[in-house]
C-alpha cells in the first residue's frame, strides 16, 4: 500500500475531528494514510497492509492505547509507534516509552510539531526492515531470528538464507534454478539435488510433525510456500 514511494500511516484516534484533520495534514505532505476509530481492525490491518509508522491514542474508550502497543509488541511486530495523546503527565510520558513507543505527543499539539516527529520516527527507523510474519512464522531482523509460535527455530546460515526467501515470495513458484541463484548465489556446490536435501532439513526443523506444510513441491516445477 505505499504511494508514490511515501510510507504508509496508520492513525488510531476516537476523536473523529482530530483523526480527520491528521490525515488531511499527512496526505498534503505526501503520506498514505488509514484512520481507526479504535483498536479492533489494527492487528488484520497490520498483517494485511504495509504500514510504516502507527500514531496511536491512549485514551481510547475500551483499551489504553500503550496496553494495545505492548500486547502487539510481544507478539512481535515492530512498527515504530508514536503516542499522540492528552495524557501529559511525566508518569504517563515514560509509561508510553516502556510500552514500546518511538515518541511522544501530548495534545494540543501543533500540527508542524506533528510533522516533523513523524519525519524523524521513518528516519529513524527505516533502515531496519520490519518484522515479516507469514503464517505463524515471524522473522526479526535485527536478530535474525525465525519464530514460531513463540519458540526460536534453530537453523543454519543457508537455512536462514533459504527460508527468508521463500518468505519473501509466499505464494510463488519458485524454481531450483531460482534458488540456487538467489540463495546458493557463489557457492562452489550448486547443484539442483542439493536444494532437494536443504529443503528436506528445513521442512523438518519448520514443521517436525509434517503437519502444517508450509513448503509445497511442485512435481518438475519447484517449490510454493504456504
Amino acid at each position: 500500500m505505499e504511494h508514490n514511494g511515501l510510507n504508509t500511516i496508520l492513525i488510531v484516534e476516537d476523536e473523529e475531528d482530530i483523526l480527520e484533520l491528521i490525515e488531511f495534514t499527512l496526505q498534503k505532505e505526501g503520506y498514505d494514510t488509514v484512520g481507526l476509530t479504535d483498536t479492533k481492525l489494527v492487528e488484520k490491518l497490520l498483517e494485511e497492509e504495509d504500514v510504516d509508522l502507527i500514531l496511536m491514542d491512549r485514551n481510547l474508550p475500551s483499551v489504553d492505547g500503550a496496553d494495545f502497543i505492548n500486547s502487539l509488541r510481544e507478539r512481535g511486530l515492530n512498527q515504530p509507534v508514536i503516542y499522540v495523546t492528552a495524557k501529559d503527565a511525566e508518569g504517563d510520558v515514560l509509561e508510553g516509552f516502556e510500552k514500546g513507543g518511538d515518541d511522544y505527543i501530548t495534545k494540543p499539539f501543533s500540527l508542524q510539531e506533528l510533522i516533523a516527529r513523524v519525519k524523524a520516527v521513518l528516519k529513524r527507523t527505516k533502515k531496519e526492515l520490519k518484522v515479516l510474519k507469514v503464517a505463524d512464522i515471524i522473522y526479526k531482523s535485527a536478530s535474525k531470528e525465525f519464530f514460531i509460535d513463540e519458540e526460536k527455530i534453530r537453523l543454519t546460515h543457508l537455512e536462514h538464507d533459504l527460508l527468508l526467501e521463500f518468505m519473501k515470495n509466499q505464494g510463488m513458484l519458485l524454481t531450483r534454478e531460482y534458488l540456487l541463484e538467489n540463495v546458493w548465489k557463489d557457492s562452489l556446490d550448486k547443484q539442483l539435488k542439493t536444494v532437494n536435501v536443504a529443503i528436506k532439513r528445513l521442512k523438518e526443523k519448520i514443521d517436525p510433525q509434517g503437519e502444517k506444510r508450509y513448503i509445497r513441491s511442485v512435481r518438475g516445477e519447484g517449490y510454493i510456500f504456504c
